[in-house]
C-alpha cells in the first residue's frame, strides 16, 4: 500500500525546503500555501554556511549563486551618523566572489540572498520532483488528526472552493503565527516585544555616489541617543531596505516620518522610491513543544527570533533537514517507534541558543542606547577625530561577535538525543563565535577534502554512512542495518586529513551528517543491532520535544 503524502502547511523558504528535501527523498508530499508566492518584502537575506553545504548536497548552489544577488557588491558593515556625515568604524568583508572558503566547510560564510530571490531557487528545487505538488493560493483552515492519517481542510482562495487533503503527516512550516502550533495548543516562551520596527524597501540607482562612504552591505546608523536606524543593500544593486529600530513600546510611523527618516540617514535630501513599508515586532520566542504523533511544526513556527545574526531561516532549515529524513524514514518503513519524538528534543535547544545568541546580538547594536556615545563625536572639525576613532574602534570590537559565527551554523551538537550512540568523551565548548570540528556522536561530521572539489560532506545524506579508516569491520554493523530495513553504505577513507579528523576507525554517519556512533573496535552482533535500532528511533523512549 502507498504511504499517504505528507502535508507542509507554508510555502516560506523553510517549507519550501521541507518539499524539496523530501522530493529528493523520493517522497510525496503536497505543500499548501495561502498567497500566490510573490515575495514583496523580504525577511531574509542571509543564507548561512550549513544552508549552502544543504545546497550543494542538494545541487542548486549555482542556482542560488545566479539569483539575482550582485556577488560583485562589497560586504562591507559600517557604523556612522549619516551617509554624509561621520564614520566611526567599519568591518571589512569581501565580495561574495571573492570571499574565501572556511576551512571547516565547503563553502564561505554564507551568501546574501533575500527570500525574494531564494523562494523562487527552493520552489524551483522542490518543483522539479514528480512527488511534489506545490498548491499556492491554498488556505488551510484547520486539521483532523487520526491514528493512521491527518485530514487537512483547505480552501481554493482563487475560487473559493473547499476540500479536504489527506496526509500520512501534516507539518505547520507557517510562520510565527501559525495555525497549525495553536490548533496543537502549543504555546511560546520568551519576551513578546523585543522592538517595534519598520522595514522599508525603496529603491534608489546610483545612490553609492550621493555620498562619500566606501559602499557596504550594512550601514548602522548612530546618534546622540544611540542607534536607530540600519541600512541594507538588499540586492546589491538598487534596492536598499531601511530598518528604522524602534523601541519595545508598539509605535510604528507613518510613511512621511518614514521618509524624513531615510533623509536623516543619507544627511541630506535625495531622490528614492519606496516599494515597501512593513511594520514588525522584533522577539525571542521559542514553541513549548515541537509537535508530537502525527503533526509538527517548523521554522518560525517554532520560534521567533530578532534577525541580528542571521539565524532564524538557517535555523528552521536545519530543522527541515532533520525532519525530512525522519519523515522518510517512517514513510519507508524502517523508522522505529521513537523517531519523530526526537526531532523536538534535538532541535529545540539548538534553536534555544541560537534565539538567544541573535538577542544578545542585538542588545551589542543597541549599546549606545543604554551608554549615551560622548557627544564630542558628533561635532565637526578635525580635533574630535580621535574621540571618534575611539568609540568606532569600541563598537567595532563590540560588534565583531556578530559577523563571526561558525559554531552557530556549524556547531550544533544533539547532545543528549536518543537516536545518538554517546562514547563518554565531554562536550565541546559551545561557543557561537568558533568551531572545532569532531566526530563526536551528536556532532556534524567533519569536513574534509578528498579530492578536487570533493568532501567527505559529499558522501552523507541520502542514507546512513559507515566510514572505515583502517581494518576495523563493519560487517556487522552492514548485516544488522539489512536486518532491520535500514539504508547504509560503508566508504573505505585513507587520506591522512580525514583519518585525523574522524578520530576513530569506525564512524555512523546519518542521514543528516551528523554522527550517529563510533568505535575503534568492530561491534559484535548484538551490539550492532542495538547501534542500529537506536540510530532508527527504535531505541528506548524518547522524552517529547
Amino acid at each position: 500500500m502507498t504511504a499517504l503524502p505528507i502535508l507542509i502547511v507554508g510555502g516560506g523558504p523553510v517549507g519550501l525546503g521541507l518539499a524539496g528535501e523530501l522530493g529528493w527523498r523520493g517522497q510525496r508530499c503536497i505543500m499548501l500555501e495561502r498567497t500566490d508566492g510573490v515575495v514583496g518584502q523580504p525577511k531574509m537575506d542571509f543564507v548561512g554556511v550549513r544552508t549552502m553545504e544543504f545546497c550543494r548536497r542538494w545541487g542548486i548552489v549555482k542556482w542560488v549563486h545566479e539569483a539575482g544577488y550582485n556577488r560583485a557588491y562589497p560586504q562591507d558593515c559600517a557604523w556612522v551618523d549619516s551617509l554624509t556625515g561621520h564614520e566611526f568604524g567599519r568591518e571589512v568583508f569581501a565580495a561574495l566572489q571573492d570571499e574565501p572558503r572556511l576551512p571547516q566547510s565547503t563553502y564561505s560564510r554564507g551568501e546574501r540572498c533575500p527570500q525574494n530571490f531564494f523562494d523562487p531557487v527552493l520552489a524551483r528545487f522542490a518543483g522539479q520532483f514528480p512527488a511534489v505538488e506545490l498548491r499556492f493560493e491554498a488556505e488551510v483552515l484547520g486539521f483532523e488528526e487520526r491514528p493512521d492519517r491527518v485530514i487537512a481542510h483547505t480552501r481554493n482562495l482563487a475560487t473559493g472552493a473547499e476540500q479536504q487533503v489527506e496526509g500520512s503527516y501534516l507539518v505547520g512550516c507557517d510562520g510565527g503565527s501559525s495555525m497549525v502550533r495553536k490548533q496543537l495548543g502549543i504555546g511560546m516562551t520568551g519576551p513578546a516585544a523585543l522592538t517595534h520596527t519598520t522595514n522599508v524597501i525603496f529603491r534608489c540607482a546610483g545612490l553609492e555616489q550621493l555620498h562619500d562612504k566606501r559602499p557596504g552591505y550594512r550601514f548602522i546608523f548612530i546618534g546622540p541617543t544611540g542607534t536607530w536606524a540600519t541600512l541594507v543593500a538588499i540586492d546589491g544593486r538598487d534596492h536598499w531596505r531601511f530598518s528604522l529600530v524602534g523601541s519595545a513600546d508598539a509605535a510604528h510611523p507613518g510613511e512621511a516620518e518614514v521618509r524624513a527618516a531615510i533623509i536623516r540617514a543619507m544627511g541630506k535630501p535625495f531622490d528614492f522610491e519606496i516599494t515597501s513599508i512593513m511594520p514588525w515586532t522584533r522577539r525571542q520566542l521559542l514553541a513549548d513543544s515541537y509537535g508530537r504523533n502525527r503533526v509538527f511544526i517548523c521554522g518560525d513556527a517554532c520560534h521567533l527570533t530578532s534577525p541580528t545574526g542571521g539565524f532564524g531561516m538557517n535555523t528552521g532549515l536545519q530543522e527541515a533537514v532533520d525532519l525530512g529524513w525522519k519523515l522518510a524514514a517512517m514513510q519507508e518503513g524502517w523508522g522505529g517507534p521513537h523517531l519523530m519524538d526526537s526531532y523536538g528534543t534535538e532541535r529545540r535547544p539548538v534553536a534555544a541558543r541560537n534565539i538567544a545568541e541573535a538577542t544578545r546580538n542585538l542588545q551589542r547594536m543597541l549599546t549606545p542606547r543604554t551608554k549615551a556615545p560622548p557627544a564630542e563625536i558628533f561635532l565637526p572639525g578635525a580635533e574630535h577625530d580621535a574621540a571618534r576613532r575611539a568609540f568606532g574602534d569600541e563598537y567595532t570590537a563590540l560588534m565583531k561577535p556578530e559577523w563571526f559565527t561558525p559554531g552557530i551554523h556549524l556547531g550544533y551538537v544533539y547532545e543528549g538525543s536518543p537516536l545518538i550512540v554517546p562514547d563518554g568523551t565531554p562536550p565541546p565548548p559551545d561557543d557561537p563565535n568558533s568551531y572545532t570540528q569532531a566526530s563526536r556522536p551528536g556532532s556534524r561530521a567533519p569536513h574534509v577534502w578528498l579530492g578536487p572539489d570533493r568532501s567527505t560532506l559529499d558522501l552523507f545524506g541520502r542514507g546512513f554512512v559507515l566510514l572505515r579508516f583502517g581494518s576495523a569491520s563493519g560487517e556487522a554493523l552492514e548485516q544488522a542495518a539489512a536486518t532491520r530495513g535500514v539504508p547504509l553504505v560503508t566508504q573505505a577513507l585513507t587520506q591522512p586529513e580525514a583519518v585525523a579528523a574522524y578520530e576513530r576507525a569506525l564512524v555512523l554517519v546519518r542521514p543528516d551528517g551528523h554522527v550517529a556512533w563510533r568505535g575503534d573496535t568492530a561491534p559484535d552482533a548484538a551490539t550492532a543491532l542495538t547501534i542500529i535500532d537506536t540510530a532508527r528511533g527504535a531505541g528506548p523512549e524518547a522524552p517529547h520535544g
